[in-house]
């Protein structure tokens, strides 16, 4: 059976994301709710956030370089590094202690902590686990080329009825340089893919997967 469920998932210990995520039964669910929720913590602003710039809170021990660029709505937890030539395009949640690294791109995405994401990597409508981490040139597809809705492919046909979703990651899950995942990918916890692997469907937890 698929575990393809929010709390099959992940473990969500930020305070300001506990009730978010526990409101809905599957990832996908949250991804039309990024900017509310933001709206939200922007006028209820975290116990350690500060605003950045009208619109950005980040929390303590925040390292952007000047080179970055960062659009509002944003929130970036304590000890995350933002690295020269990431670009945050706004309705982005980024947790603790993670990396977002050069050419590194980021839009309507929940990061949790400890995630890497270091070097040209494109995450959209995505949501991203405890201590995932994507390799050089991972994309997060998020569109099909139809344009039509996405659908989640895996002990069932979970039907989103969402255009853009790009990938889940459960906590603990590694994807390998230049591979692709496909729109509405769902990798399970503590899984690995092999780097130049093209990635769809449902990845059980604890699995590995490669081409060759």
């Amino acid at each position: 059976m698929s575990k393809v469920k929010i709390k099959d998932l992940f473990q969500v210990k930020t305070p300001y994301l506990i009730d978010f995520f526990s409101a809905y039964e599957y990832p996908w669910q949250l991804l039309p709710k990024i900017k509310e929720h933001l709206s939200f913590l922007l006028k209820n602003v975290p116990l350690g956030y500060t605003f950045l710039k009208d619109g950005v809170l980040i929390g303590e021990n925040v390292s952007i370089s000047p080179f970055a660029t960062i659009i509002a709505p944003a929130i970036i937890g304590s000890n995350t590094e933002i690295r020269p030539g990431a670009y945050i395009r706004g309705n982005v949640i980024i947790g603790e202690n993670c990396v977002i690294g050069n050419s590194t791109e980021l839009k309507n995405c929940i990061l949790l902590n400890n995630v890497q994401a270091p070097h040209y990597n494109y995450i959209g409508d995505s949501v991203l686990g405890n201590g995932s981490h994507v390799g050089a040139g991972v994309i997060c597809s998020n569109l099909k080329s139809d344009k039509s809705n996405v659908v989640i492919k895996g002990d069932q046909n979970y039907l989103t009825n969402l255009r853009k979703i790009g990938a889940i990651l459960g906590d603990g899950a590694d994807v390998g340089c230049n591979s692709v995942l496909n729109p509405g990918t769902v990798i399970g916890n503590n899984s690995r893919v092999y780097p130049l692997t093209s990635v769809r469907g449902v990845i059980p937890s604890n699995s590995l997967v490669k081409t060759m």
